[in-house]
């Protein structure tokens, strides 16, 4: 198991009820980046810690370099969100949040979509493999 994963289960609920709280005084429409300062905002308000871009060394074959990765929110430096406000989310956007977690090693991505008029049916839970979810571990041992 990935040694942020629980960190990243925990704060993963903290952020999906902040991001309800953000849904429901703002409601759908709006485009993402008024979603993505209100979240920050929500976040600072619950003592939540989040950043939002971060340079990253990458290495290819020898040759190593900083790029910023320009993601919408890291939260804790366990969780990676990434904000949509539109009416069908594109494949590439479950795409490039995992591409981002694996480059962060982050074990835990969440992909919100503001645009849904319920805010659950807009949140797809990503999670990195090596990561297992406490329930199966949990069950693993109650097998054992």
């Amino acid at each position: 198991m990935h040694p942020l994963y629980q960190e990243a289960d925990r704060v993963s609920r903290e952020v999906i009820g902040a991001a309800i709280e953000v849904h429901r005084q703002k409601g759908p429409g709006l485009i993402e980046s008024i979603y993505e300062r209100c979240l920050l905002r929500e976040l600072e308000l619950r003592s939540i810690p989040a950043v939002t871009q971060k340079v990253v060394r990458i290495e290819y074959k020898g040759f190593i370099f900083d790029e910023l990765l320009r993601f919408d929110i890291l939260v804790g430096g366990s969780l990676l969100v990434e904000l949509k406000a539109v009416e069908v989310v594109h494949p590439f956007s479950k795409a490039q949040l995992f591409s981002y977690m694996k480059l962060l090693d982050i074990p835990v991505g969440l992909l919100m979509n503001f645009h849904e008029p319920i805010l659950k049916n807009g949140i797809s839970r990503l999670i990195l493999p090596g990561a297992r979810p406490m329930e199966e571990i949990e069950a693993d041992d109650a097998s054992l």
